[in-house]
């Protein structure tokens, strides 16, 4: 179990502040690498932060986890927030996010497959 469904056995589904990353990675040819999400949508890969872990480390892993590439260097692109931002999800659940996005061009090694 993960940090996030610890904390919602505690708050239940009032809103929280969650800490994100979205990393874009950039190959040699300059192709962005997309994955299509569950609703649809196509988006780079990222997710939420767990305790202990800086916001580059997040980005790593959730590229490797997402999609079997391993990275390198992450350029910070920006920072987002705000009330534009609120989440309310099926089950109930809220939060408004504060994303870390960043961009790389290092791929380092894997083999690129879907998360499923």
């Amino acid at each position: 179990m993960g940090y996030i469904e610890d904390l919602r056995k505690v708050v239940g589904t009032q809103p929280l502040i969650l800490v994100g990353v979205a990393v874009a990675v950039i190959n040699e040819t300059g192709e962005f690498l997309l994955q299509k999400r569950r609703d649809g949508v196509w988006g780079v890969p990222g997710g939420f932060m767990e305790l202990g872990e800086s916001t580059e480390e997040a980005g790593r892993r959730e590229v490797l986890e997402e999609t079997g590439i391993e990275i390198g260097k992450l350029d910070l692109v920006g920072v987002f927030s705000g009330k534009q931002h609120y989440v309310k999800l099926q089950n109930g659940d809220e939060f408004y996010p504060v994303t870390i996005a960043y961009v790389t061009k290092e791929i380092k090694g894997g083999i690129l497959k879907a998360d499923g």
